[in-house]
């Protein structure tokens, strides 16, 4: 079926009885927190296509699906979620406790000396423990941006070798559980790096921990790139369906306002984790040293494989494939032949635009000239062709992550400078979670069904473009918080050399910064739980690891990027660092939206797509 006819309602239900009559075996069943519950099922009009499921062979449930006039005019409501998207959730919330309970002292830990009479990083007897900062290996602001930059780039480009060995060879719980082996050899290393008859030798501290580093880093990827898929997957219903409430409104249970839900509140879980992890980590390192830093993450990680073992059984899973990116491959390199250019003009019309760059490369248009390797049909087809449109929205996302990347390093930096009032430097980024953990129910309760009462659709990329703008605007309080502290600071434009050489702070409020970081945490609602969310529902489902590793690897394109910022990342730049910041979000929105809005009126389109029969393995569950 061409992506861009009109969805015939029948072909869709007929499809989707095909390819999940043998698989769907039980009723999905709401809660009385969901906005369906007690909900019941209008019969089908004879015009509309209405498909029975058997379970067991008892009762039958008659799903209506919606058409086109449907899709315009009812509400959109959410369905409820499996108990098991809580456990998936609960593995992340412990797995970014352990990530981020790391690496918030990473910033103290790299740049800071060693505090007076202090072995361990922590504040000895006799510290200002109103203002005084932990530290360990005093490198500098420099040293610990490139750090914790590099950090972040090798742990989002990682996650394209998780994707592959989940995708092709081991599947994704295999994979997780062997991710997690990696990680925690990544942070046993850490914790000897922190060792304080180690840190005695800055050097070898340093090499330690930057092996401790690379090997963490591949275990978060292949953690990062297969946790998020799984969690979605195991809401099982993945077509429109039309519900009638107990007010007697038609609504429709959308897949995909499910799956924005499930993202939502699984980055719930990630701040969560985030904001204890950081907290806590924050005062060991202050009061007991950075070695417990590292220690206390690590044995919470340990919860991760021991919760994912005793469910393992209970989740639906979907099968490693072979050589299906071998396929996506050849498919593509097949649809490019003749279409070759040196004239870029030349090569986008030939195919970004053109309209039958897919189409004559399906199985149905070849006929017998099909080459014996494609064994797929013409929908696996359609589901590389919007992955692939999902891959290109993500293009652009490495600018919005060089806003959300400065609450790593340089905005902690900036905290330190400023007034603390006894509230450790470290400690304040922690507005970030604390506003994300306060805004998501927020957003999925009130805000998002409310623009859906109005009849306003919030899609994915206006989602986005919202992000991209909102990060903007955090970047320019940052960038006027600076400028202020270089004006009433005692040493002007180096405020660093204040703080290290002459323990004096610029005196501002460091809760100034809370306006940055509230800022920052509704762009991500915004951007980063979105992109989340079209990676999962773009992708063709036995590459779904790999196209969520693409989104992941923008970030990792991000820190690269902001590796040609380091330069500006100390006193007396600091304000322009912002300031070029804010204004790379600013043209992140608008080339995004420019780029992008033609998909943003085909969100329906490509969402009820029939889903195609090329698995490549049967599917089972468990492992």
């Amino acid at each position: 079926m061409n992506a861009s006819d009109p969805v015939d309602v029948a072909e869709i239900a007929k499809s989707k009885a095909i390819a999940h009559d043998a698989t769907v075996n039980e009723k999905a069943t709401y809660s009385k927190e969901a906005t369906v519950d007690e909900m019941t099922i209008e019969p089908a009009p004879p015009q509309y296509a209405a498909v029975t499921h058997h379970n067991d062979g008892d009762d039958a449930e008659k799903k209506l699906y919606p058409n086109e006039e449907d899709m315009r005019t009812l509400r959109r409501v959410a369905g409820a979620l499996p108990w098991t998207t809580y456990t998936v959730a609960f593995v992340e919330l412990c797995e970014r406790f352990s990530y981020y309970g790391t690496t918030a002292v990473f910033v103290n830990f790299i740049q800071r000396p060693l505090p007076p009479n202090s072995t361990t990083g922590a504040l000895a007897a006799g510290a200002d423990f109103g203002n005084d900062v932990p530290g360990a290996l005093g490198m500098g602001q420099r040293a610990s941006t490139g750090l914790t930059l590099f950090n972040a780039f090798w742990s989002y480009i990682t996650p394209m070798l998780g994707a592959f060995l989940a995708d092709q060879y081991w599947g994704r719980l295999r994979t997780i559980f062997t991710a997690i082996a990696v990680a925690l050899v990544g942070h046993v290393i850490l914790i000897i790096s922190a060792v304080p008859k180690v840190m005695a030798s800055p050097g070898g501290s340093i090499a330690c921990f930057s092996i401790g580093l690379v090997i963490m880093g591949i275990g978060t990827g292949g953690f990062k790139s297969n946790i998020s898929p799984l969690i979605a997957e195991q809401y099982r219903e993945e077509r429109p369906i039309i519900k009638v409430l107990p007010s007697g409104e038609r609504v429709i249970v959308d897949p995909a306002a499910t799956v924005a839900r499930i993202y939502l509140y699984f980055y719930l879980m990630v701040n969560l984790g985030s904001l204890l992890g950081q907290i806590s980590m924050v005062y060991a390192e202050r009061y007991v040293g950075v070695w417990l830093s590292f220690l206390l993450p690590t044995v919470m990680y340990c919860l991760c494989p021991a919760v994912l073992f005793f469910c393992r059984k209970r989740y639906f899973l979907v099968p490693p494939t072979g050589s299906v990116y071998s396929q996506a491959f050849r498919l593509w390199r097949l649809a490019m032949k003749g279409r070759w250019s040196l004239n870029p003009v030349n090569l986008f019309k030939r195919t970004t635009n053109a309209p039958d760059f897919w189409d004559h490369v399906k199985p149905s248009r070849l006929g017998s000239e099909k080459p014996e390797w494609m064994t797929f049909d013409d929908e696996w087809v359609d589901e590389v062709r919007r992955g692939l449109k999902a891959c290109k929205v993500f293009l652009w996302l490495p600018l919005f992550w060089l806003a959300y990347n400065q609450m790593l390093n340089n905005l902690t930096s900036q905290a330190a400078t400023m007034r603390l009032g006894g509230v450790p430097n470290d400690v304040i980024n922690n507005l970030n979670p604390f506003a994300l953990i306060i805004f998501i129910p927020i957003m999925d309760r009130i805000v998002y069904p409310g623009l859906r009462r109005m009849g306003f659709n919030f899609t994915p990329v206006k989602r986005i473009t919202a992000g991209f703008f909102v990060a903007g605007l955090s970047m320019i309080a940052a960038t006027v918080t600076q400028y202020y502290i270089y004006k009433k600071g005692p040493c002007g434009k180096n405020a660093n050399f204040c703080l290290e050489v002459r323990g004096e702070h610029t005196d501002i409020s460091v809760w100034v910064q809370t306006l940055t970081y509230v800022l920052g945490g509704i762009s991500e609602i915004f951007a980063s739980i979105t992109s989340l969310e079209y990676a999962f529902t773009k992708a063709p489902r036995n590459m779904r690891s790999l196209v969520q590793a693409v989104a992941l690897f923008m970030n990792a394109f991000s820190s690269a990027l902001g590796q040609a910022l380091v330069g500006l990342s100390d006193d007396p730049l600091l304000v322009w660092n912002y300031g070029v910041t804010a204004i790379l979000a600013f043209v992140g929105c608008a080339g995004f939206w420019l780029s992008s809005y033609k998909l943003d009126r085909e969100e329906d389109e490509l969402n009820m797509l029939p889903q195609s029969h090329y698995e490549g393995k049967e599917e089972e569950r468990g492992v």
